[in-house]
């Protein structure tokens, strides 16, 4: 069951990504104060969700695997579905840095109970890192720091 399942889902991932890059081209290239358009980021998904849906298809390819009922995590799923919601609405408000390192840390912790601290620069360092980059060196805009900061 698991394995038709993989191959019926890479199947649909990889027409998504596919879709993804297709319509992304019919963005306009350039945004106002960006060098960076904003067909870059749908293009990007659609490129790694179709790189994943190749390596899926791969695995999948000629193994028969087991049926086998696992325990799923209702708990984790909902923390974080409820965070990334939370994340898109207070991008705008909180800004970049801030928001996107309390989401990972939330989602790690979800994933992984314990050690805060790898946690935490793992998340900060994402966050600042990735700011940088796409603010300073590609010239794009992002959400910056709260007004109250």
């Amino acid at each position: 069951m698991a394995h038709h399942f993989d191959r019926y889902a890479g199947i649909l991932f990889l027409l998504i990504g596919l879709g993804f890059v297709i319509e992304s081209r019919r963005i306009a290239e350039s945004a106002y104060g960006s060098n960076v358009g904003p067909d870059i980021f749908p293009m990007g998904l659609g490129i790694v969700l179709i790189l994943l849906s190749i390596r899926l298809l791969i695995e999948t390819k000629g193994k028969a695997k087991e049926s086998s009922k696992g325990k799923y995590e209702y708990k984790r799923f909902i923390i974080i579905l409820i965070s990334s919601i939370l994340y898109g609405l207070l991008l705008e408000t909180v800004g970049y840095v801030i928001t996107t390192f309390v989401f990972l840390v939330i989602c790690f912790q979800a994933m992984e109970k314990g050690n805060w601290i790898k946690t935490s620069l793992i998340s900060a360092g994402f966050s600042f890192g990735v700011y940088f980059l796409y603010v300073h060196v590609l010239n794009g805009s992002l959400p910056g720091f709260p007004v109250w900061i």
